[in-house]
């Protein structure tokens, strides 16, 4: 399925596939050690809410058999809410391209809130995955993000890369406001 190699998490190229249909090549993905094409089968698979007992061991499987083909933008665990954060983000458009980027960061709360996750939205003029090793190092940090950061999920925000100062930080406010209002747990985004 050579279509999957360049097509977005969020164009959700499996669709219209069916479940039986997904799962099947997810095991062709595998034994292709195809981490792009096994990626695009978990991502639709969260994205139809598939439960987290069902998507943890593929992706250790995945891991394990094809880590060095894996692209950045299928999140390390299972997400409850992935489907809300890409439905939510798409409704965010750039006006001009630029030099910066929107990010969102997977926090960990399991020891404090019985909704384990939050999320940090961002804005940076650097590559979103060294803005996130620049807050795990302590360096013009988020205290949120260095102690409770787990990982960056690129997916949703990667039509918010490369965009004007001006939309990113319009975008950055607003996003972190609407995931909030829609129940998610949000920081940052000032």
């Amino acid at each position: 399925m050579r279509e999957t190699l360049t097509a977005t998490p969020a164009s959700r190229p499996l669709r219209l596939w069916s479940n039986a249909e997904i799962h099947a090549r997810f095991e062709a993905a595998l034994g292709a050690a195809d981490g792009v094409a096994g990626a695009h089968c978990l991502n639709e698979l969260m994205l139809r809410g598939e439960m987290s007992a069902n998507i943890e061991p593929r992706l250790e499987r995945l891991w394990r058999r094809a880590a060095a083909s894996i692209p950045d933008w299928l999140p390390m665990r299972h997400i409850d809410r992935l489907p809300q954060l890409y439905e939510v983000c798409a409704r965010f458009a750039a006006r001009r391209r630029g030099g910066f980027n929107v990010y969102l960061v997977l926090l960990d709360y399991s020891d404090s809130r019985d909704d384990p996750w939050g999320f940090y939205v961002g804005m940076t003029g650097y590559p979103p995955q060294q803005r996130f090793d620049q807050h795990k190092a302590g360096i013009r940090h988020a205290g949120c993000v260095l102690r409770r950061g787990v990982e960056l999920l690129t997916g949703p925000v990667m039509h918010l890369q490369q965009i004007s100062r001006g939309d990113a930080l319009r975008i950055e406010s607003q996003l972190a406001d609407v995931l909030a209002a829609e129940g998610c747990f949000v920081q940052g985004g000032h």
